[in-house]
């Protein structure tokens, strides 16, 4: 003879796909009966107009037909009350922070920075990013230069981000890395973001903590240029499991890049690695190397900032058409490839606690 505890234990293998947790603790399967062969219980939604109710009940369904094929399941779906809906985003003891951020589970976050602008920093963290995807890793980009986003264009991402009852959804690239930037909420793409330094740490913030990422192996952020307001939100209101640095051949370069590498520093933020961009030149038909910007400051760099250098990048005419063409997925970046494992390697298991949470 089946029991209710027998059926709320099958119920509790179904899962809701937009919070990641079984529709038992979730608290949505109520009054849960049994009666002969006919079982029933009440299904609470956070909103009746989900989209996944209709696979969650075949879920259902199918979750007591392998306790007993012969049980038929009757299904009344309600929608949560406000109480519930308040109690459900709030959890126990974590009152103050956004359900989505409750629920995320990411385990690695690199920042991308630079110091100095111009040095190609967001191709490196896209290319980083398609790097650990081509490895297996579930990837996520976090456009932090809200005043000068260039991520999604490279992406060829234009469509606006949907919103759930959890928080915003990224916008999903065609091989699957998941990315947020205010440039996906503007009207236009050229439309300018006049914003100071307050809104613009609020955004980061907002991107971190109401944005549903879900599961991630990795969240690569991409830093905006300098060591101010945008720099300093990430640094101690993310736990971060370290920064990547960007420079390329001149000493100039270089000398900004060890600014920011003694701002990461000071906030106690483990710099992984350097990268130099823009090392050299590689003739198309010969093969011949040239330094076009002079001769590499990459290993005097990484010794000063004392960080390991992770590669020396070429200048591609054909990454900037697939970045202008929003194609970078389809770059082959060989040279990038050893970069991304290294960091893999050297990306430690625990995060930097944030200063402020």
């Amino acid at each position: 003879m089946t029991t209710v505890q027998e059926i709320t234990e099958a119920l509790s293998t179904v899962m809701d796909p937009e919070l990641g947790r079984n529709i038992v603790e979730l608290g949505m399967a109520r009054d849960v009966a049994i009666e002969g062969n006919k079982v029933s219980f009440t299904f609470a939604l956070t909103t009746m107009a989900c989209p996944l109710r209709g696979k969650m009940i075949d879920d259902a369904k199918e979750a007591i037909a392998k306790l007993d094929s012969s049980l038929e399941l009757d299904v009344q779906v309600t929608e949560m009350s406000d109480e519930d809906k308040q109690r459900l985003m709030q959890g126990e003891g974590e009152d103050e922070k956004p359900l989505a951020e409750r629920l995320n589970e990411i385990a690695h976050v690199v920042a991308v920075m630079s110091g100095k602008g111009g040095v190609g920093k967001s191709s490196v963290a896209a290319q980083l990013a398609v790097a650990l995807r081509r490895q297996g890793k579930r990837v996520g980009v976090l456009d932090a230069d809200i005043t000068g986003p260039s991520i999604p264009k490279m992406f060829g991402l234009h469509d606006r981000p949907t919103v759930s009852p959890i928080g915003l959804m990224p916008a999903e690239t065609k091989t699957g890395i998941k990315v947020m930037s205010i440039n996906l909420l503007l009207q236009s793409e050229e439309q300018a973001v006049i914003w100071r330094g307050p809104l613009i740490g609020g955004a980061i913030r907002q991107f971190w903590s109401e944005v549903f990422w879900r599961d991630l192996d990795y969240l690569v952020i991409d830093l905006p240029p300098g060591t101010s307001d945008a720099s300093l939100t990430v640094m101690q209101s993310i736990p971060l499991s370290g920064v990547l640095m960007v420079t390329s051949p001149q000493d100039l370069a270089g000398m900004v890049v060890r600014k920011a590498a003694q701002m990461a520093l000071q906030l106690n933020v483990p710099l992984l690695g350097l990268v130099e961009n823009m090392s050299f030149a590689r003739c198309p038909k010969c093969g011949e190397t040239f330094e076009i910007f002079g001769p590499s400051q990459a290993e005097r760099t990484a010794r000063q900032i004392g960080a390991p250098l992770l590669g020396r990048l070429p200048i591609d005419s054909e990454l900037a058409v697939r970045c202008d063409a929003g194609e970078i997925e389809d770059y082959a970046a060989e040279e990038f490839k050893g970069v991304a494992e290294q960091l893999v390697t050297l990306t430690p298991k625990d995060k930097v606690k944030p200063v402020f949470q």
